[in-house]
């Protein structure tokens, strides 16, 4: 016999059919955390700081990418490559950084965030790593995702930043089947004051569905 569903689940479900749109990352950080993202102050000598050592560090990663290039089969592993790049020279610059840990103390490569540094005036700072390029910067294709986890790489109050190159393939490697990627312009970001959306889904594992309840007929062959 089927499970009776009460007219409130219904309500419920149908809701969950509709994605939330435009909530900050802000929020949706400290929802999932407990802690506050703040926001660049232009006012604040320490932010300022930071924003110049950044911009320092974004113009000496294009040179050290550009010397040789990045060669990749595909665009989007170009970002992972450039993480190391930039780690390399906010240690340059005398900000410390590394691979977040997460509330464990793992650390975890995958996820938001990519890189957690701390400024000249001990705050902890989050580095969001990105690549793109030029053809896709003005529409509406999903480039950022963030996936709530028990075991998250935030882990206190601190600024959110991004830091982003445009990358261009028009140079093709010794192995035809991958390109030379260089960097042509760059963009340091605001991470708090980005928008995310959120749509729900539905999801199952094979315990579930292979379950004997489930099965009408099966044969061995």
């Amino acid at each position: 016999m089927e499970k009776d569903i009460s007219k409130e689940l219904k309500g419920v479900i149908s809701k969950m059919l509709e994605p939330l749109k435009g909530l900050s990352l802000a929020l949706v950080i400290e929802g999932i955390s407990g802690y506050k993202v703040h926001s660049y102050n232009k006012s604040s000598n320490e932010d300022r700081d930071v924003l110049d050592t950044l911009i320092k560090v974004a113009k000496e990663v294009v040179i050290n990418v550009n010397k040789n290039g990045i060669e990749r089969s595909r665009p989007n592993e170009v970002g992972n490559d450039i993480e190391k790049f930039v780690i390399s020279e906010l240690n340059n610059h005398s900000f410390n950084s590394s691979i977040p840990l997460t509330l464990s103390g793992k650390k975890k490569s995958t996820g938001y965030p990519d890189i957690v540094f701390e400024d000249k005036f001990k705050r902890i700072n989050y580095l969001e790593c990105k690549t793109y390029n030029v053809n896709s910067i003005d529409t509406n294709l999903r480039s950022f995702y963030l996936s709530p986890s028990s075991d998250f790489k935030v882990t206190t109050d601190a600024h959110h930043y991004g830091l982003s190159f445009q990358m261009d393939s028009s140079i093709i490697a010794t192995d035809s089947t991958k390109k030379i990627y260089k960097i042509v312009n760059w963009k340091i970001l605001d991470f708090s004051k980005i928008e995310l959306d959120v749509k729900y889904e539905f999801n199952s594992n094979n315990k579930r569905i292979y379950d004997k309840s489930v099965v009408l007929a099966e044969s061995n062959t």
